[in-house]
């Protein structure tokens, strides 16, 4: 028995389904590389790799049961028959990832067809943060503990009067803090917890989900269509499948400004709102309520989903300004998942490159609000800002 293993096929963020779901329909021949990146420098122990390579083989055996699909059904219906039949057929392919270890560290690839592979980024990094601290016999606090201020915290966003979704399986300490940190939201968070983005504790909650699509979605639209169409078309498209389901945008994979100036009074008036995942939120908040305004919309009918490593002083920062001006949600994750008196893992697995039909491999770029948070190759960076006219000192 391998020292980790997930539960289910839907332990795994909602937006991973939803992308996949419209990779299906739009680019089903598209392949792609994604690379694990190990922001926090951290080391990892001799044999790790083995311990995850056998965590990632047993995840062949993950099938999407009767009662799963069928909440499925009920929870998204924007989610069509036939890709919850797919999603019921569909085995993850350990051949696609390949993990290598050179002394303490980890190096994680995974290529194939994306439509395929879309899948395996949360979980991998949920497994690498679990068997890191099992490896080294890290010990965390007690669950008692771990419910006890999980409930503080749910506590104090239910009197700042915010609300709050789960975010955290990508580098939560473990599986089971994980769902014990939701239960105890889901428990005592009153009118403050809508939810959570993991599919399979959502299920446990007969709550719907929660998530839209992350930023790979835009960089690939970048690598096929160019980086000044790629905002433009990713929402058309999201649009073409989700006909105003889902519909929350995330702003920052080639700047917020940039974004700002492709998002305009169609998408404005179809979103619902937008998602902020990296820079100064208040300006974020400033920026995006100038933007409603500009188009003539009211900014209160719409939503800001904060997500950029959140905390309780952070979120009361933020909710201080907001109130009464925009309508807001604050995605926590880490802060949630993986707060049991160990250091939290800083570590993210981003896609690397592309390959369109008939084409060769091609470099990917995200270019965020925060420059620490750019990827992609130097030479492609600098052609990304070149084209969309951005100062090189961003």
């Amino acid at each position: 028995m391998t020292l980790v293993q997930l539960h289910s096929i839907l332990d795994n963020d909602f937006y991973k389904f939803t992308m996949q779901h419209a990779v299906i329909k739009l680019f089903p021949k598209a392949e792609v590389r994604y690379e694990f990146i190990n922001r926090g420098n951290h080391q990892f122990p001799p044999h790790f790799a083995a311990l995850l390579r056998e965590a990632v083989d047993a995840m062949i055996h993950l099938k999407l049961t009767v009662a799963e699909k069928k909440f499925l059904t009920e929870k998204c219906p924007y989610l069509d028959p036939t890709y919850l039949d797919f999603l019921q057929g569909y085995a993850y392919d350990p051949t696609e990832v390949s993990i290598e270890q050179h002394g303490s560290e980890l190096k994680v690839t995974i290529v194939g067809y994306w439509y395929r592979t879309i899948l395996w980024e949360v979980p991998l990094m949920a497994l690498i943060s679990e068997l890191f601290y099992l490896s080294q016999n890290l010990t965390r606090i007690a669950d008692e503990q771990v419910k006890r201020i999980a409930k503080s915290k749910i506590e104090s966003y239910n009197s700042l009067g915010v609300v709050i979704l789960e975010f955290g399986t990508r580098r939560r300490h473990s599986y089971s803090v994980q769902k014990l940190v939701t239960e105890t939201l889901d428990a005592f968070g009153a009118d403050a917890f809508l939810g959570t983005s993991n599919v399979h504790l959502a299920m446990l909650q007969n709550r719907k989900p929660s998530g839209t699509h992350a930023h790979e979605w835009f960089m690939y639209h970048a690598s096929e269509y160019g980086f000044k169409v790629a905002n433009a078309i990713s929402l058309e498209n999201w649009t073409k499948i989700y006909q105003g389901d889902l519909g929350i945008a995330l702003t920052d994979t080639y700047t917020t400004e940039v974004f700002f100036k492709q998002f305009n009074k169609k998408f404005s008036k179809l979103f619902d709102g937008v998602r902020h995942d990296s820079g100064d939120p208040i300006e974020f908040a400033k920026k995006t309520i100038a933007h409603y305004e500009n188009m003539g919309i009211e900014p209160r009918s719409k939503i800001i989903v904060f997500s950029d490593s959140l905390n309780l002083e952070k979120v009361k920062a933020i909710a201080d300004f907001c109130r009464g001006k925009i309508k807001m949600s604050f995605g926590i994750g880490t802060n949630l998942s993986n707060d049991v008196g160990l250091p939290a893992m800083n570590m993210v697995i981003k896609l690397k490159e592309t390959k369109i039909t008939n084409s060769s491999w091609e470099g990917v770029v995200k270019l965020s609000d925060e420059k620490n948070k750019h990827t992609g190759t130097p030479k492609m960076i600098a052609l990304a800002k070149q084209v969309l006219g951005i100062e090189s000192s961003n």
